[in-house]
């Protein structure tokens, strides 16, 4: 019976290994739709679309897993309140820059930008809570950094404002993306009680709630069109939640088990992800070059977070 009980022990421990691939694979399908939307309704418009529309699925999910386990969802302490409007204003912010540098680059490449995030979770560390940094530590950064500076830099290509742009959007978007993880995990551990599950599914429908009230109000006072042409493009908008709740309802359920850093490190899948979904639907080349960046990207995060973890 005890080794039955530790197999089932073990087994809820890796579930996080599923829930982050889940979640890369939804999430590159939720970028895709909304950079489609993009085109349509502008940054904002699309950037509003996957908390919107992704709150009634997140309530749908909260209310399932409700009645599955038989209970109320957990108190909402002043802690995990907090934590969730930090992660919930900063994902708002990446969203806003992922979309941004995705006019301007190739889906495939926008996204190797955004895979600096654990590195600048590491560099956030060192400054902000100081946090050793090691020689190793160090090299892994130079080693990603490198490699966003070769995916940028084109040959003959001068500096400009208009080449650096899209990088800075990026790589902001990436330090956004750290920023929520970081707040939403916080979130989902300071829940005084109830499983990973239903702690997860909590803290994500208070997020969804929290993203969606800022931006309607931002929009009635600042754009009322994009919002009003969200609502008219509601298939697609409504698409677009769908993807976004159930890739955060993922993202989630890996922060519920395992440590943020663990969850982003697998998540690196989603690079060559995109590069795929690039070619196939929006016929986006990649040149060697961008693939030699790509992979310095990958390996510099990766071994990162080898020696950190």
């Amino acid at each position: 019976m005890s080794s039955r009980i530790r197999t089932v022990r073990l087994s809820l421990t890796l579930l996080w290994i599923p829930a982050t691939i889940a979640a890369a694979m939804l999430q590159t399908a939720r970028n895709l739709t909304q950079r489609s939307l993009t085109e349509i309704i502008g940054v904002v418009g699309a950037t509003q679309v996957r908390f919107l529309f992704g709150l009634p699925f997140a309530l749908l999910f909260l209310g399932i897993v409700c009645a599955v386990a038989g209970r109320s969802p957990p108190a909402i302490g002043l802690e995990a309140f907090g934590f969730t409007a930090w992660g919930a204003i900063t994902q708002i912010a990446a969203t806003a820059l992922m979309l941004a540098a995705m006019r301007e680059r190739s889906f495939a490449v926008t996204t190797a930008y955004t895979k600096t995030e654990p590195v600048q979770v590491a560099i956030f560390g060192a400054i902000l809570l100081g946090d050793a940094l090691s020689l190793a530590k160090f090299a892994a950064i130079l080693v990603a950094t490198a490699g966003v500076v070769v995916v940028s830099w084109k040959p003959g290509e001068r500096l400009s404002a208009a080449g650096v742009r899209p990088t800075l959007l990026g790589i902001g978007a990436g330090a956004c993306f750290a920023l929520s993880a970081i707040g939403f995990r916080g979130g989902i551990q300071a829940l005084p009680e109830g499983g990973f599950f239903i702690r997860a599914t909590t803290i994500l429908a208070l997020g969804l709630a929290l993203q969606s009230a800022l931006l309607t109000v931002y929009m009635l006072a600042a754009n009322r069109k994009a919002l009003l042409m969200s609502l008219a493009n509601w298939r697609r908008s409504l698409f677009a939640g769908f993807l976004g709740a159930a890739a955060s309802q993922c993202w989630f359920l890996g922060f519920s088990l395992t440590s943020a850093a663990n969850v982003r490190t697998l998540a690196l899948i989603e690079v060559p992800l995109a590069q795929i979904a690039s070619r196939r639907l929006f016929s986006e080349g990649t040149s060697p070059r961008e693939w030699l960046g790509m992979a310095m990207i990958v390996l510099g995060v990766g071994a990162l977070l080898v020696v950190a973890i």
